[in-house]
């Protein structure tokens, strides 16, 4: 969990707290708190009381968007912070089109999967 900085704060076009989550999950904060702690999710802190908040791009209604968790991973083990890891999912990518996050979010994720692995190369 990383404080956010201002670029990858303009990037994201919407975020939600852990408790938002929760209440479209239907479980306790702590099970988020978990996923972000598993990697399943990325958390920053931002806003005046630095509350927790997770990109609105990763949650698909009572769920996370398919394909994020394994992205995530490929994108840790090329050594990508929290940081990284926002601004690859949200820059946009003219081969996509898009952004990485909305491909996800459109059932692609075989093809941000695919970027992700030619990251390491």
């Amino acid at each position: 969990m990383t404080e956010i900085d201002a670029k990858i704060d303009a990037l994201v076009p919407a975020w939600l707290t852990l408790p938002d989550i929760a209440e479209q999950f239907g479980v306790e904060v702590t099970r988020v708190r978990q996923l972000v702690k598993d990697g399943q999710l990325i958390a920053v802190r931002r806003g005046e009381n630095r509350a927790l908040h997770v990109p609105a791009a990763f949650i698909d209604g009572d769920k996370v968007v398919k394909g994020l968790s394994g992205t995530l991973t490929l994108l840790r083990d090329d050594g990508f912070t929290d940081e990284e890891m926002l601004e690859w999912l949200f820059t946009p990518d003219d081969s996509l089109p898009g952004t990485p996050a909305q491909a996800l979010s459109e059932n692609r994720g075989t093809e941000v999967k695919r970027r992700a692995q030619a990251l390491a190369v």
